[in-house]
């Protein structure tokens, strides 16, 4: 059975060109989130960046699959040297002089069980933070 994907929704205090170039542009998206070498919001690009978790470092491997410029962004999500692949799914809904953000990550369930890294409640965490308060911090500064 397919496990219901995760979900995090916020609303910004910025407009959706501001939060869309923070996720899409690459310098942006380092002061916020992840450093990676390139990123371009185009289907079929490849991007890589490191994650650390207690001094352990993963290596994210992702392409993006859909672009729907200043609405949606969508990118496979997968570890180097483990199984499993997810889905990764930016939504913007403009409201005004605000953005109503939704993330959704889907398919956490076909990385490995036994390793509390890849469990839900460890993504549900990282993406409330991330999304939660590193992205609005940095689209409302």
């Amino acid at each position: 059975m397919k496990a219901e994907p995760l979900v995090v929704e916020r609303i910004y205090n910025a407009p959706a060109e501001k939060v869309w170039d923070a996720i899409t542009d690459k310098e942006k998206i380092k002061v916020w989130s992840f450093d990676m070498d390139a990123f371009v919001p185009k289907v079929g690009f490849e991007f890589r960046f490191y994650g650390e978790k207690d001094g352990r470092k993963f290596l994210h491997i992702c392409k993006v699959l859909d672009v729907v410029p200043q609405r949606r962004l969508k990118f496979s999500w997968r570890y180097e040297n483990f199984p499993g692949q997810s889905f990764v799914t930016y939504e913007l809904f403009p409201e005004v002089d605000k953005t109503k953000f939704r993330l959704t990550h889907e398919e956490i369930e076909s990385f490995p069980a036994d390793n509390d890294d890849f469990s839900r409640a460890n993504f549900t965490m990282g993406w409330n933070q991330i999304v939660g308060t590193l992205l609005k911090d940095f689209v409302e500064k």
